[in-house]
C-alpha cells in the first residue's frame, strides 16, 4: 500500500469529476474518452477503445486521472469542439504517440510546434475533414488555437513534459502542479488550496482578514476567489 501511495507522488489524482470541475469538460466525456465505451447499433454491439492510456488504475472501481491525463482532456475537447472526427483525432494520436514517444502527445510543446505536420500528414489520407483543412494548413491558425491550452498557462521541463498548469495565467498566483497538493489548485506562494480560501472570503467577505489568517497576500485571495466562482460558473 506504502509503495503504491509513494508512486503516486507527483502524478497528480483526480477523479472523473474533479477533472470535469477544473477543465470545463462533461464528465461523460472525460469517462469515454479515457476509459472507452460499448454502443449498440442494429443490434450489434461495438467496443470503443479510450482515446490515450491513463496513467491511473482504477480507484475503488472508478476511473482516476493523473495531471498528464487532465492535461490531455483539454486539448482533445478542443479539437472535438472544432469538429474533429473521431477517427482524425485518433490516427493523429496515434502518428503523435509514436513520433513523440509518449502517451500523452496532444499536452507537449512538441505537439504544440510540430502538431499541425502531423495533421496534415493524416490528412492527405484521409477524406471529408474539409473544415479541418483550413486550420492545419495555415500555421498561425493552428498556433491560436493551441496558445491558450499549451503555452503560457503550461509550463514544460526540459524534457517536454507538462508540469504546472496555471489556469489564470503565469501572472495569477493559482496553480495546479502534480507535485504539490497531489495536483489540487493551490496559491503557488504559500501553497494554500483555493477551495480554503474561497470558502472563507465566502464566510468573512474580507480580503485583507482571510489574507491574514493563512498567511497569503490579499491579491493571493483575489486570484483564488475569482479561480474558484469561474470554474464554478464554467
Amino acid at each position: 500500500m506504502f509503495r503504491a501511495k509513494k508512486n503516486l507522488l507527483g502524478v497528480g489524482i483526480y477523479t472523473v469529476p474533479e477533472a470535469s470541475r477544473l477543465t470545463g469538460i462533461p464528465s461523460r466525456s472525460i469517462r469515454r474518452w479515457l476509459v472507452g465505451y460499448t454502443f449498440r447499433h442494429h443490434k450489434k454491439e461495438t467496443r470503443m477503445p479510450p482515446v490515450w492510456r491513463g496513467d491511473l488504475p482504477r480507484v475503488d472501481d472508478k476511473a482516476a486521472l493523473s495531471f498528464l491525463d487532465m492535461m490531455e482532456a483539454r486539448v482533445i475537447n478542443v479539437f472535438r469542439k472544432l469538429g474533429v472526427r473521431w477517427p482524425m483525432l485518433r490516427n493523429v494520436a496515434t502518428v503523435a504517440s509514436e513520433k513523440f514517444g509518449t502517451s500523452h502527445p496532444f499536452c507537449t510543446e512538441r505537439f504544440r510546434t510540430n502538431g499541425r505536420r502531423i495533421f496534415i500528414d493524416v490528412l492527405d489520407s484521409a477524406s471529408g475533414e474539409k473544415s479541418l483543412q483550413d486550420v492545419v494548413t495555415d500555421q498561425t491558425a493552428f498556433k491560436r488555437i493551441l496558445d491558450p491550452f499549451l503555452s503560457g498557462a503550461v509550463e514544460f521541463s526540459p524534457d517536454d513534459v507538462a508540469i504546472r498548469w496555471w489556469p489564470l495565467g503565469q501572472r495569477r498566483q493559482v496553480v495546479i502542479d502534480p507535485h504539490r497538493s497531489f495536483g489540487q489548485p493551490i496559491v503557488a506562494t504559500e501553497g494554500v488550496p483555493t477551495t480554503v480560501l474561497h470558502a472563507a472570503h465566502k464566510a468573512n467577505r474580507s480580503w485583507d482578514a482571510v489574507a491574514s489568517w493563512y498567511g497569503v497576500t490579499p491579491r493571493a485571495v483575489r486570484d483564488a476567489v475569482r479561480f474558484e466562482r469561474e470554474i464554478a460558473a464554467a
